[in-house]
């Protein structure tokens, strides 16, 4: 999936395990009103999405410039 904290748009970011329509809208959200995540790790930041819910999507996630 690539870079899934400035490209990708709810659509797409549902296709990651575990994270349905709420997530997705949540990370979209949590971007607009906080900018670009500046490591894989900040998506925690992201209320729903705690340890257990990022090992399983940390493999299909990263940051590029």
């Amino acid at each position: 999936l690539g870079d899934v904290y400035k490209r990708q748009d709810e659509a797409e970011l549902t296709l990651l395990p575990g994270i349905g329509d709420t997530l997705a809208a949540a990370i979209v959200q949590y971007r607009q009103e906080n900018g670009d995540f500046a490591a894989v790790e900040d998506i925690m930041n992201v209320s729903g999405i705690g340890e257990k819910r990022f090992e399983n999507i940390r493999d299909y996630i990263t940051i590029e410039d």
